[in-house]
């Protein structure tokens, strides 16, 4: 069982954790472009004092929490892109604990973003983007009721290669729906 609480500063040293000795690629999966490789702390620190701190009624950074042992797992964002059609994007999605990925820990954290989403921030749509290759955050992403919505090929250029990139979205109307 998971919760999800507010992203603080001394929350950073875990992630840089997460991120020592992983590639670009890895970081890329997670977090997007707004990173550069190798993840440092002065990057979480911009990030927090003009995003997180400036952004607060549009942008919501958590940790996941494992209840059972209150250590913090992972991350996850939900930022409101669209205040007037209320439209939120989850980004930078991380099950930072590996020995926990594949256990139902991301759903459970997604699950809970979109609620806050719904409820909380009485949003009607919420998107996120995917590398189509990552099947797995895919099959958790619609098992909540996420569709793919648009296939962006050749995304991102990754060394030699291009990455192609679904964009997934889920209606208010359909997450009520999937939660009776």
């Amino acid at each position: 069982m998971i919760k999800l609480k507010p992203l603080q500063k001394e929350d950073f040293k875990k992630i840089l954790d997460w991120n020592e000795d992983k590639s670009a690629e890895f970081l890329l999966q997670w977090s997007g472009p707004f990173y550069e490789y190798p993840l440092t702390e002065n990057q979480l620190e911009w990030f927090f004092d003009n995003y997180i701190m400036k952004e607060k009624e549009t942008l919501f950074v958590y940790k996941i929490i494992d209840v059972k042992t209150s250590e913090m797992i992972g991350t996850i964002e939900l930022d409101i892109k669209d205040t007037v059609n209320k439209i939120g994007r989850v980004a930078r999605f991380l099950i930072g604990e590996e020995s926990l990925r594949g256990k139902g820990v991301g759903r459970e954290a997604l699950s809970e973003a979109v609620r806050i989403g719904f409820e909380a921030l009485k949003l009607n749509k919420i998107t996120l983007g995917v590398f189509d290759f990552n099947t797995s955050a895919i099959r958790c992403y619609e098992s909540i009721g996420f569709k793919k919505e648009d296939l962006k090929e050749n995304y991102r250029k990754i060394g030699d290669t291009y990455w192609n990139l679904y964009d997934m979205r889920i209606t208010k109307q359909e997450w009520e729906k999937k939660k009776l």
